[in-house]
């Protein structure tokens, strides 16, 4: 082996991959367009496959506490084997669906703390480093995602943290290996209530909506008065107050148990 192709097994000299965005700006259910950009390194080499993604930092509980990993989904194959010349430049374009699941990193303009979502791009290439490139991209809520977190705010609810957990919420349309929970500090007239947690699980005709109540004083056991999880069909939300009805859960548990 020459030295050129000692090095490029190595990852010098290499083919380099860059990923350029249209827009970085997505929707569940949207589209994430833009072009990759591969350079030739300084020997011909061969390209195995070529892809793109989203990738997520999720956390992970194990037995020695919680780490965090990287999660690849809704990957699109973009081409398949290929010679690529010393030197040489391709671009290519595409359109990468964004599943609907996928975990909202904005609110009201802003990015929500703890969200780490961007379009992963991987160029397999024969016995050498593989060439990697994310680029973040900012996942908007849809329209019915919206009016719940509008609904929260009517009521005087403030954000507190984001996270996305690897495992499933039992009972919902989950697909992904891994959910999104949002956090939000209880307002004064909620007295002795701590926070409420809110995922949205999502598809092509609506939504699960799961609340958790009080999560953090032990109070929380799915299928109890403190959780609560119901659809949320994309043609007819508009017709639910949200705020009213969310008031009128919390109002409930909270006489039962003489918080408020």
């Amino acid at each position: 082996m020459g030295f050129k192709k000692l090095f490029a097994s190595l990852g010098m000299g290499s083919a380099s991959v860059d990923t350029v965005l249209n827009e970085p700006h997505a929707v569940p259910g949207g589209v994430v367009q833009g072009e990759v950009r591969i350079e030739g390194g300084s020997v011909q080499q061969e390209i195995q496959s070529l892809s793109v993604g989203l990738q997520a930092l999720v956390e992970v509980e194990t037995s020695d506490g919680e780490t965090r990993q990287n999660i690849v989904f809704g990957t699109q194959q973009l081409g398949g084997a290929v010679t690529l010349y010393e030197g040489a430049s391709h671009v290519v374009p595409f359109g990468l669906e964004v599943p609907w699941e996928t975990p909202v990193t904005m609110f009201l303009g802003q990015k929500l703390r703890g969200m780490q979502i961007g379009v992963c791009t991987e160029l397999a290439i024969a016995r050498a480093v593989d060439s990697t490139d994310l680029d973040p991209v900012d996942i908007h809520p849809l329209p019915a995602q919206q009016a719940i977190l509008d609904a929260f705010g009517q009521l005087g609810f403030r954000f507190k943290s984001a996270d996305m957990e690897k495992g499933h919420i039992r009972g919902t349309r989950q697909k992904l290996p891994f959910y999104q929970e949002i956090e939000f500090h209880a307002p004064e007239q909620y007295r002795g209530l701590n926070q409420v947690e809110l995922s949205f699980v999502a598809d092509a005709q609506g939504m699960d909506v799961v609340l958790e109540m009080d999560k953090k004083g032990g109070l929380f056991s799915e299928g109890s008065d403190t959780y609560r999880a119901f659809p949320v069909d994309f043609g007819t939300y508009q017709q639910t107050d949200w705020a009213a009805y969310l008031h009128q859960w919390l109002a409930e548990v909270g006489g039962k148990r003489n918080w408020f």
